[in-house]
């Protein structure tokens, strides 16, 4: 599978489930809204953030990796070829998965050996 890190720092935000999109998470290239009855979480570059506001919860210092090209819908075990390896190798991701593809954030002090170890799976890095 043919892989790309972003070159983008994100970060994870956390809003209670009744909270208005704020305007600028709308305001970026890459970005991941989810709402469910328990949360509104935000996915963006953290340059993205406001500096002046106040997050109920944030986690910083995440790296993208993202899965190139378009998945067909009938593909198996994608996200499982990305994860098994990490996870054996003790690197946590948080996954996002879109219409078109997937995409991996690990923590940015782990990205260089989820490189390797991807990498060692057979996955292939196009340069940035």
């Amino acid at each position: 599978m043919k892989l790309k890190i972003l070159d983008s720092n994100f970060s994870v935000v956390k809003f209670p489930p009744t909270e208005t999109i704020p305007l600028w998470a709308l305001n970026t290239d890459v970005i991941s809204i989810t709402r469910t009855d328990e949360e509104l979480s935000i996915v963006c570059p953290s340059e993205s953030l406001p500096m002046n506001e106040a997050f109920m919860d944030v986690e910083n210092g995440w790296k993208c990796i993202k899965v190139e090209g378009v998945l067909d819908f009938s593909l198996t075990g994608i996200l499982a070829s990305l994860a098994n390896p990490l996870a054996k190798n003790k690197i946590s991701i948080f996954a996002i998965s879109t219409f078109n593809t997937d995409y991996l954030l690990v923590k940015s002090h782990s990205i260089e050996k989820a490189q390797v170890v991807l990498e060692n799976e057979g996955h292939i890095f196009s340069e940035i």
